[in-house]
């Protein structure tokens, strides 16, 4: 049903960037959640990957006159390549202290994109063209870029999905619950935790170098560590370790954002007072709690 609405929401509404921007974080959430609700590694430097890859994009595309589909695969390939180098570094610690190194280095991403030329600073890189997808896509259509988008969000949510129900994700599983009985049964812990760790950078950077694609501008917001814990409360807010939860977090942060836009400051203080009252009432997320009394509302099965 959401598939078939997604496919169908082009033809009305009359803001499709609003709905690309929902997948794009939705995208960026579900890994996030990748890491965090099945690996159990809370990061708080997802904003690099995001930021970086848009970059990267954003500058191949603009400055070098290279195509959407190199750009968006070189920006992926960034952020990946990034998250090896934060996750060799990172997890080595645990907890608390893994979250700040995330953030440590995260803030080092953020440094070096105001001060190196290409970034062009507070200015950002604006005017990114769209361009044609492999020649035959034309991404200046309405219609061409939501449904390339739509394509781009299904392909890393396919995957996330495929992963979360494979042996590696059922011994992410295994490790966030119990690491040292992981560790005693012969899995190399830390290798499981840096194929997350990079798998989650590498998907982020493909949000984020979609997202350059429909705005057609990348600025220092993305690299900021408020994006960070944006996606943090994206997740928290839609359900940590669901499949759905991202998805419903993202909708209902980018959605509250549009609509407050207008009030300025006062934003932000809308955002914490939702997030502090689901939070209160919805400890497993919005659609934890609701997975739960679904759960509950079945009928016991006869002994």
């Amino acid at each position: 049903m959401l598939l078939a609405l997604a496919v169908v929401l082009p033809f009305f509404v009359d803001d499709a960037v609003l709905w690309m921007k929902v997948m794009c974080f939705a995208l960026f959430a579900s890994a996030f959640n990748l890491l965090l609700g099945y690996a159990g590694l809370l990061s708080f430097g997802h904003a690099a990957f995001l930021g970086s890859a848009g970059y990267i994009t954003g500058h191949l595309v603009k400055e070098l006159g290279m195509g959407p589909a190199v750009g968006i695969l070189a920006g992926t390939a960034f952020a990946a390549l990034l998250g090896l180098v934060f996750g060799a570094l990172a997890i080595r610690r645990q907890g608390i202290y893994f979250a700040m190194v995330t953030l440590a280095l995260s803030q080092l991403v953020y440094f070096a994109a105001v001060q190196l030329p290409f970034t062009h600073g507070e200015d950002g890189i604006q005017g990114i063209p769209r361009g044609t997808l492999f020649g035959v896509v034309e991404l200046e259509s309405r219609y061409g870029m939501y449904y390339t988008v739509l394509g781009i969000f299904l392909l890393g949510f396919g995957l996330i999905h495929r992963t979360i129900h494979s042996p590696f994700g059922q011994v992410l599983r295994a490790i966030k619950e119990n690491e040292p009985r992981a560790l005693s049964l012969g899995y190399d812990v830390n290798r499981y935790k840096l194929l997350a760790f990079v798998l989650s950078a590498a998907l982020s950077g493909l949000a984020g170098s979609t997202k350059v694609l429909v705005f057609q501008l990348e600025t220092l917001t993305d690299v900021q560590w408020h994006m960070s814990g944006e996606v943090v409360l994206m997740t928290l807010l839609g359900g940590m370790g669901t499949i759905l939860g991202p998805l419903m977090g993202s909708f209902l942060v980018v959605m509250i954002e549009d609509y407050f836009a207008g009030l300025g400051e006062w934003v932000p203080i809308i955002m914490g007072c939702i997030f502090v009252f689901c939070v209160l009432v919805f400890r497993r997320g919005i659609v934890g709690e609701a997975a739960a009394l679904w759960k509950r509302a079945l009928p016991e099965p006869d002994a």
